[in-house]
């Protein structure tokens, strides 16, 4: 199946199904000599699994530890492919063997019977979330990557869950709630919400993340189409779960006037600063150095106990609730994916500088 491979000059290919052996990476063009181990991308990894205990999110409890198979010596990265892997332990396939010939709802199941005339209905297969944790993976190295490098740092935030918006930013409550909500009063709120959708109606909900691109490098992107916030878009929506994606002021801007949209410049101690941020970091498709500001709008998580109207594979109407172990919110899960594919895209725009540059 092609669409599997996203990069140019870093690039990644992921592999696996929610319910086969394993899920993996292929990592190509990582730069030779980087210190790296299994740790370190584990600790990322750690970030995308749900939170044991947890009532807003999935059951499912997978060990998901990573092994470097190649790429890899003496704690050092050779320039060759970086290949990673996780084992599938905890998976239950016989839960979708009652639905395995009905269409569930805002999944891909129709579309995927309409494109190949054959799928694997074990979780989704390949278009199950569970895939996304091969791009938390290789975020893990790209985001070392930025660091050592440009000291670029890339964070992301529950913002609003449903209806209810976050009114306070600490960045230093980010990873002490389940949400991953800068604001822990709407934190509460937030989690209290989801658990009565979840056990009370049956139901989930969407949810606004966003994503933070603090000292990105400058002059990355391309001036027509392959600017830096069209790259960084298709990456995001790339994401399954998500549905909308603006940058800077996003669709404020269209009740902005001019005047106010556009971002001044002073010179001040010897440096270009801007006196707003409402391009979001770029300029004419360029990163200008100023934060990269991405949020991303994330459907409510279509597995569901409720029924449901849907058809069969022969066509016959019937209903239908997605029993087995889901989340209810994916916005704090989708953050370290989102924050991978952001990471992914920078270092790739990053090594394009670097070789467009080289004789400068």
């Amino acid at each position: 199946m092609p669409g599997n491979t996203f990069g140019t000059l870093f690039r990644i290919t992921t592999w696996g199904e929610s319910h086969g052996p394993a899920t993996g990476v292929i990592i190509d063009g990582c730069p030779a000599g980087l210190a790296l181990t299994a740790a370190e991308i584990q600790k990322e990894v750690e970030r995308r699994r749900p939170i044991a205990g947890s009532k807003i999110t999935t059951t499912r409890r997978e060990k998901d530890q990573v092994r470097i198979l190649s790429g890899v010596f003496e704690g050092k990265t050779t320039g060759t492919p970086i290949s990673l892997m996780v084992a599938n332990e905890d998976t239950r396939s016989k839960d979708y063997s009652k639905i395995q010939d009905m269409y569930r709802p805002a999944h891909a199941d129709y579309t995927y019977d309409l494109k190949y005339g054959f799928r694997d209905y074990r979780g989704g297969g390949r278009s199950s979330g569970r895939e996304t944790l091969a791009r938390v993976m290789a975020g893990a190295i790209a985001k070392k990557i930025l660091l050592q490098k440009t000291k670029t740092v890339i964070f992301g935030h529950t913002i609003q869950v449903g209806d209810l918006k976050v009114k306070t930013f600490n960045r230093s409550e980010i990873e002490k709630n389940e949400l991953r909500c800068a604001d822990p009063v709407a934190a509460a709120k937030m989690k209290k919400m989801i658990e009565k959708i979840r056990f009370t109606e049956g139901d989930s909900i969407g949810a606004i993340i966003e994503i933070v691109i603090k000292n990105p490098p400058k002059g990355l992107g391309e001036p027509v189409f392959d600017k830096l916030e069209a790259e960084l878009a298709k990456a995001m929506m790339s994401i399954g779960a998500v549905k909308a994606v603006e940058m800077g002021a996003g669709f404020a801007a269209a009740t902005l006037k001019g005047s106010q949209n556009n971002d001044q410049m002073i010179k001040k101690g010897g440096k270009v600063h801007f006196l707003s941020n409402n391009s979001g970091g770029t300029l004419g498709g360029i990163s200008t150095g100023e934060d990269i500001i991405i949020r991303l709008g994330i459907k409510p998580v279509p597995s569901i106990s409720k029924p449901l109207k849907t058809i069969t594979k022969s066509s016959k109407n019937t209903e239908i609730a997605t029993l087995g172990r889901h989340d209810c919110c994916l916005a704090p899960r989708i953050i370290p994916v989102a924050e991978s594919m952001a990471a992914l895209v920078l270092t790739d725009k990053w090594l394009q500088q670097m070789v467009q540059n080289s004789l400068r």
